[in-house]
């Protein structure tokens, strides 16, 4: 069994009254792909906030390869190898694809953006852009500006800069949010592609895509985890049917 990369434990994040993540514990296994899933309000998009950085907990730790990394700031677990791709398109629209991957490349080698020198002539960040956006099914259009390519094309240039910064965990907010069926599907296939080579966490509400990806789920239910398995374990839980899975597949 692999060791966790990314370990959670008892995580805490309130805001007023409300408890967003309620004493949230999770491993992250290298090399998995581990969703989370749950109802809207269940605390996901909290519970990442916290891993990247950009929410302060309340009580708890977030360790990295054991290193507790609860108070680091954001470029900082970003430069160890955490990276988050949105719950909405996050790139630079006038810029075109490449532009925007290289200028991912650019940032994660600690160098300023010198516009004046743009990242598109400089080999030394092209290549590795190019790389990554023949990875993610964008090579034949690097030279597109963003703002042209199709919403799925988007999400796909998205987590193409993420992979620029050569994370060891991938952290993917609703990567499908938006998407029709055929976009869908060709995202999971993308996201299939990099097993093994990332460790992903992924928060998604399309359960198609959940079950085809994940070798194992949480399920955050009103910001507790009350379930950790397998797919199918997960699939056949009482307490999940009950909280979230049975609603689901009778909407």
């Amino acid at each position: 069994m692999a060791e966790p990369v990314l370990k959670i434990e008892n995580l805490v994040k309130r805001f007023g009254g409300l408890t967003a993540t309620d004493h949230v514990s999770m491993d992250i296994r290298a090399g998995e792909v581990h969703a989370v899933i749950g109802p809207n309000g269940a605390g996901k998009t909290t519970l990442i906030g916290q891993l990247t950085g950009e929410i302060r907990p309340d009580g708890g730790r977030v360790l990295f390869d054991g290193r507790d990394i609860t108070g680091l700031p954001v470029h900082r677990r970003s430069a160890i190898g955490l990276a988050r791709s949105f719950q909405i398109t996050n790139i630079l629209a006038d810029f075109t694809a490449l532009e925007n991957v290289a200028l991912a490349v650019q940032a994660h080698a600690g160098h300023s953006f010198r516009f004046w020198k743009p990242a598109a002539r400089d080999a030394t960040l092209t290549e590795p852009a190019r790389a990554v956006l023949e990875k993610v099914g964008l090579g034949a259009r690097a030279d597109i500006p963003a703002a042209s390519l199709a919403h799925g094309e988007q999400r796909q240039l998205e987590i193409a800069m993420a992979l620029a910064t050569g994370p060891r965990v991938l952290l993917l907010d609703e990567p499908m949010a938006g998407m029709g069926p055929e976009d869908s599907q060709h995202m999971v296939a993308i996201l299939a592609g990099l097993k093994g080579d990332v460790t992903i966490l992924l928060i998604e509400h399309d359960m198609d895509a959940v079950f085809a990806l994940a070798d194992r789920i949480t399920v955050l239910v009103y910001g507790r985890a009350i379930a950790t398995d397998a797919p199918e374990a997960i699939r056949s839980n009482p307490e999940v049917r009950a909280a979230y899975l049975g609603e689901d597949q009778d909407a």
